[in-house]
């Protein structure tokens, strides 16, 4: 089941999460934990008082050594997704089992994170509900907020990117102002207990160790940037916020816990963050102090929840691709929504909120917090020498200090607690285990992706109707709500409403947005999504696309304008079309929808086809006019026409060759069964012909006796004698058997001849004797060459070198050797044939006929051939148009004109030679064949 879920989700998955966010949008993500110091601090200073410096110092020391390492491991892993979570199980990949816990633990701990401020965000607003004297159930608050976070992350991270944003600027502008106004005001105001204070007091290792567990979820949570490293646009900006992550953590932590210190002197107060804070600003804020600290608080836990819903999801997906755990969690929808990791984690905060233990949950929180911090040092220091890691000797020192803290801290806070916080990592490796094992549906990576594809097409068609009836309806819905709390504040005339009025605002916007993104936020991101889509293909189109008015003046042009029209697009804007393309000279409504124009260009003439194509508005037209050069594709045409005649002629040559090479294979095969036909009587009789002999000789001896003992025959005998010439017969008998004897070794020599040549149906290469080859040919021609009553015979001169066996299509070449010696007969003979002059006549103007044939292999492993007759020659003015097909200087009927065609394209294409004709008028004719010894060097 895990492999076909893994080829299922390679092979219909969307690509990974796209590079959507921007810059300044992944840069909020990074101050979520700035923020945080609104619900740590007061707990702090309630607890430990002046004294909590010794922690505040270390543990912002090491988140700010954190920053910067997880900067260098998020430059070295930039298109992973996870951040921190997934640079500690990359480090110890070679404990497979520790880097999934790992990774898992800082994902259970932003995830039951974010049902602690769920319940935080639910507890302020029954708070100050209470002031109207309404009662709201704290459950369904807790459920509407959780489902309404949900909702937002699953409509995509763009929304909860751009809602983080609008929050986390005034948020993180009122935690430095009130930094910064408060420093001021213990400085130079005169009602201030001072900057410093008059005694120092001291703090035992127990709750050092106790509180350094507690606050180091937020010094070591400045760096949720890292996070979104795969989804930023430009990921090394993202990167670069670590850097004013870290130097922001002294003046916001260290800077906040000074002020509350120093100006909170009232121990009834405890440790109610709303009134620590509102104590410690009034002094320098006034009347306003309320509604700041209550946005604050708001704040912190709505960004708190947004950055929960994001970050955790992709510590899931990247898992999944890392094969760490099962595949289903590493689909993503095409709009970069992570159903199923962000499914689990509703699940984990469903069960969060239905526990409802804030302690414990804060406690399973750091436990696991601490854990993969640990894990994430653990693996610096194992992989030290690596470029990506930057102190490992600091790390590892870093590492014991937290390893105690945990240990004793952790005990601290309740040793049951504590050892059950080590177990929500293993509950999901189970659950994980379970998925890949399951065949429910909607557990295989299949399932989410046919869900999404139908989303994607089961959108509203008519957006505008949609976004209207939506608004009215949240506009009404604002009216009616605002109605009735005001109803309600004057029946209770109750003080601190701003702080409520704060509380319903940012409730409302958070109420809204979620609602947009399961509604408006789809029509709008799919009409971004193809206006951005048609920008790109009017950027990158390769054909030039104008768009002009209705009168025909350019509005728009795109890029490839500029190689077609030599002047860039924005020069064309405000000029009419017809300064380029003068046959449009009319209004754009009556130029014809495709047609064919010419442009002058650089003193040549193009050819475009032009599409034009009109876009009607509603107070306005506009047409778009695509411009494609057709100039290559008319000249191709022309091309074209031109060359099918040549095409024609060609395949008339081509199949008159085939036919002349079949006619040649037919002829081989011919050759081939007439040599084994005549070789076998022939070697009958050639085989007999020696007993025939042997036989007769004896007869004869056996004569001779008795005419030595029996010299006196009888007269019958003696007649008969006389009558057959006995003395002529023996005598004549010896020489006739002789003669059969010579006719018979020449019939065996025609036979093997005939059998040489016949290779001509070879087709394989092979090793042969060129000699042979040429013996062969010539035997077949000796009919030729022998005398004639009006024609001498034709001397055959051999000029053979020393030849080894050369790699060849023995019979083609044979082919070759038969066309040239041909020929050469042919020039010999024509003269006389053509002249009617006699051998007698002629034989004091000539020379005797004759071919020379010469062989040698040359230096560099050429086998060269000459063939060389002393015929008239031929004149030089055919001498480049022998090779062509049908091309003859013989007379009408005497020949096709391709057989020197044919040899040519033997030599050339199949052996890779040279075929050359050398000829000299009234001296003779010269054809020079050259083929390599071993044809595999030149192929």
């Amino acid at each position: 089941m895990p492999h076909l879920d893994s080829i299922t989700l390679h092979k219909l998955s969307s690509p990974r999460l796209s590079r959507s966010l921007s810059t300044l949008e992944t840069w909020s993500f990074g101050l979520t934990g700035h923020t945080s110091l609104i619900v740590i601090i007061p707990a702090v200073h309630h607890n430990l008082g002046l004294s909590a410096i010794y922690v505040w110092i270390p543990a912002i020391l090491f988140g700010m050594l954190l920053n910067y390492q997880v900067k260098r491991l998020g430059s070295h892993f930039i298109d992973a997704a996870g951040g921190t979570a997934i640079y500690a199980s990359k480090l110890l990949k070679s404990y497979p089992i520790l880097a999934r816990y790992t990774a898992l633990a800082y994902f259970f701990s932003w995830s039951i994170g974010l049902s602690t401020y769920v319940t935080v965000l639910t507890d302020l607003i029954q708070e100050n509900l209470k002031a109207l004297d309404l009662a709201c159930p704290g459950l369904l608050l807790k459920l509407g907020f959780t489902f309404l976070s949900f909702a937002l992350a699953f409509s995509g991270t763009r929304a909860l990117g751009i809602l983080h944003l609008f929050f986390v600027i005034p948020a993180i502008g009122l935690i430095l102002a009130f930094c910064f106004q408060g420093f001021s005001w213990l400085a130079f105001s005169p009602t201030s207990p001072g900057f410093f204070p008059m005694n120092w007091s001291s703090i035992s290792f127990l709750d050092w160790a106790k509180w350094f567990f507690f606050i180091n979820y937020a010094t070591y949570g400045c760096e949720t940037a890292s996070f979104f490293v795969a989804d930023s646009r430009r990921p090394e900006q993202t990167l670069r916020f670590l850097d004013i992550a870290a130097w922001l953590m002294p003046p916001v932590f260290l800077g906040g816990f000074w002020i509350v210190t120093r100006t909170v002197t009232d121990a009834s107060l405890g440790d109610n963050p709303f009134l620590l804070l509102l104590a410690a600003s009034q002094s320098f804020w006034g009347k306003s102090a309320s509604l700041a600290v209550t946005f604050l608080l708001v704040a912190n836990s709505l960004l708190t929840i947004a950055t929960a819903v994001s970050n955790c999801p992709r510590i899931l997906y990247q898992l999944a691709l890392d094969k760490h755990i099962s595949p289903v969690f590493a689909v993503v929808s095409r709009r970069g929504v992570l159903g199923p990791p962000l499914t689990l984690m509703f699940v984990l905060c469903l069960i969060g909120l239905i526990w409802g233990d804030t302690t414990r949950q804060i406690l399973f929180s750091n436990v696991s917090w601490m854990l993969s911090i640990m894990g994430l040092h653990l693996g610096l220091w194992l992989q030290r020498g690596k470029p990506e890691v930057l102190f490992p000797r600091i790390s590892l020192g870093i590492l014991l200090v937290e390893i105690v803290a945990f240990l004793v801290g952790g005990f601290a806070w309740g040793w049951q607690d504590f050892l059950m916080g080590l177990l929500p990592p293993i509950g999901i490796m189970g659950i994980d285990a379970i998925i890949r094992r399951s065949s429910f549906a909607p557990l295989s990576p299949k399932w989410w992706l046919q869900r999404y594809q139908l989303r994607t097409s089961s959108e509203a068609q008519d957006s505008v109707m949609l976004q209207v009836s939506i608004l009215i309806f949240l506009l009404c819905s604002a009216v009616v709500v605002g109605w009735l709390f005001g109803i309600q504040l004057n029946k209770t005339h109750a003080t601190g409403d701003e702080s409520l009025i704060v509380v319903l605002l940012m409730t409302v916007a958070f109420v809204g947005v979620a609602i947009a993104c399961w509604t408006t936020l789809p029509q709008v991101v799919a009409m971004a999504e193809a206006r951005e889509a048609a920008e790109h293909l009017f950027m990158v189109a390769q054909d030039a696309i104008v768009v002009v008015n209705e009168i025909g003046v350019i509005q728009q042009a795109n890029p490839a304008i500029q190689s077609l029209f030599g002047v860039k697009s924005s020069q064309l804007l405000g000029n009419h079309l017809s300064q380029w393309l003068p046959a449009l000279t009319q209004y754009p409504q009556e130029w014809k929808k495709r047609s064919e124009q010419k442009l002058n260009y650089k003193n040549k003439v193009k050819t475009l086809e032009v599409s034009v194509s009109d876009i009607p508005y509603q107070d306005f037209q506009e047409y778009v006019v695509i411009l494609h050069d057709i100039t290559k594709r008319k000249q191709a045409e022309e091309v074209l026409r031109q060359s099918e005649a040549q095409l024609r002629e060609k395949s008339q040559q081509l199949a008159a060759q085939l036919v002349q090479s079949e006619k040649m294979s037919s002829l081989g095969q011919l050759v081939a069964g007439v040599a084994h036909e005549i070789n076998n009587p022939v070697s009958f009789i050639y085989g007999n012909i020696t007993y025939a002999h042997d036989y007769t000789q004896d007869l004869l001896r056996l004569l001779q006796l008795y005419q030595r003992h029996y010299p006196q025959p009888e007269p019958e005998i003696q007649n008969e004698i006389e009558a057959i010439d006995l003395d002529f017969l023996v005598q004549d008998l010896l020489k006739l058997l002789t003669s059969m004897q010579v006719g018979a070794d020449r019939i065996t020599q025609i036979v093997v001849s005939l059998r040489n040549f016949s290779r001509l149906d070879e087709s394989e290469m092979k090793a042969v004797d060129i000699h042979e080859g040429i013996d062969s040919t010539l035997m077949i021609l000796q009919h030729r060459l022998k005398a004639k009553p009006d024609f001498p015979e034709i001397q055959i001169v051999k000029e053979y070198g020393n030849l080894p066996l050369v790699e060849c299509f023995a019979g083609r070449l044979n082919q070759v050797f038969m066309n040239l010696l041909a020929n050469a007969i042919d020039a010999l003979e024509e003269p006389l044939i053509m002249c009617h002059v006699s051998f007698v006549e002629d034989k004091k103007q000539r020379k005797n006929p004759q071919i020379r044939i010469h062989t040698e292999l040359s230096d560099d492993k050429l086998v060269i051939i000459r063939i060389r007759d002393n015929g008239p020659g031929i004149p030089e003015s055919l001498q480049h148009r022998l090779f062509d097909p049908f091309f003859t200087t013989k007379p009408v009927g005497k020949g096709t004109g391709l057989g020197l065609s044919i040899s040519y394209q033997i030599i050339t294409e199949k052996h890779g030679g040279k075929l050359q004709c050398f000829s000299f008028p009234g001296e003779g004719t010269e054809f020079a064949i050259a083929i390599p010894l071993h044809q595999q060097q030149h192929k």
